[in-house]
């Protein structure tokens, strides 16, 4: 049976002063340590006995001593004591300079396209912060799973986040392979994709996503069919480039197989924009040193 557990208020006070006192063998001592009265460390030692039920301390006019319950006391609330010590100066230490681990949940497409030469330069620059990476597709709940941030394009991004640009816009391209092409017409109408084999993207939640477009200045969306299906934007545009069909994909991502020709782009004319790439994490949380040089490292780095 599950039980209700409390910590109980004030269950640490008089600790400290009971250590520096067992320490010195002396509550004058203690008094100068901790830099109170010696009748505060008293009340304090006092209260703690009280709470304890058991006397701790051996007091006489000339000595200090260590009752039994005192000396058991004294060896399981010394190292507990430094462990609360210690785990403050870590947490001190995060909260006043970059430091420890940075976990980051982003799309696979963009982290050789985007992440690796900021993640390069920014692990020389703050070499106190380790990074992680999470490559998923799935939108996740960045807080709830213990991610400092998330990267996304940024119509997918919550209206209650804190959203940094990474990226300009940019367009959403159809791209299909010059073999795909080989004894077919190219599509010059967004109509005319009813006769092409269209790779399809599934969504995180299940859907498969609409091919959007741009038809004179009016927003369009067109469900498409085809041989093959994709979780993610490189594994359907290398379906592409091997000629399986034509994908609808970002831009950045299709850049290098445009240049190298092994992709070709169609519908130029009904491309849509869209709002690009952003680095986001929830407005209400304190942003700790780590994530504030993490996300000052990428505005000095859009400016160069």
């Amino acid at each position: 049976m599950k039980q209700n557990f409390t910590v109980r208020q004030g269950a640490l006070d008089g600790v400290e002063a009971f250590l520096s006192v067992a320490q010195h063998r002396s509550f004058r001592r203690a008094a100068a340590e901790l830099g109170v009265t010696p009748s505060a460390i008293s009340q304090a030692v006092r209260a703690l006995e009280a709470r304890v039920g058991a006397a701790l301390f051996i007091r006489t006019t000339r000595s200090v001593g260590l009752t039994e319950a005192g000396e058991r006391f004294l060896s399981r609330a010394k190292p507990a004591f430094e462990e609360l010590v210690a785990a403050g100066e870590v947490a001190r230490g995060l909260g006043q300079r970059p430091a420890g681990l940075l976990r980051l949940s982003v799309p696979r497409a963009v982290v050789p396209i985007l992440l690796e030469p900021l993640i390069a330069s920014f692990s020389k620059a703050y070499p106190e912060v380790e990074v992680e990476i999470a490559a998923s597709e799935e939108l996740v709940d960045i807080a709830a799973e213990g991610f400092d941030a998330g990267i996304r394009m940024g119509q997918f991004i919550a209206a209650d986040m804190v959203a940094v640009p990474l990226t300009p816009p940019f367009r959403l391209v159809v791209v299909g392979s010059p073999a795909y092409f080989a004894g077919r017409h190219r599509p010059l109408r967004t109509d005319d994709l009813r006769q092409h084999a269209c790779l399809r993207w599934r969504r995180s939640n299940g859907a498969l996503a609409l091919w959007s477009f741009n038809d004179n200045g009016h927003p369009i969306e067109i469900a498409v069919s085809g041989p093959f299906i994709a979780n993610d934007f490189p594994t359907m545009l290398g379906a592409a480039v091997e000629g399986i069909g034509l994908a609808q994909v970002p831009e950045p991502i299709a850049a290098e197989g445009l240049r190298t020709k092994k992709l070709v782009q169609v519908l130029k004319p009904f491309a849509p924009v869209i709002p690009g790439v952003f680095l986001y994490y929830p407005s209400r949380r304190q942003i700790l040193p780590k994530l504030r040089a993490f996300i000052d490292h990428v505005k000095s780095s859009r400016k160069q």
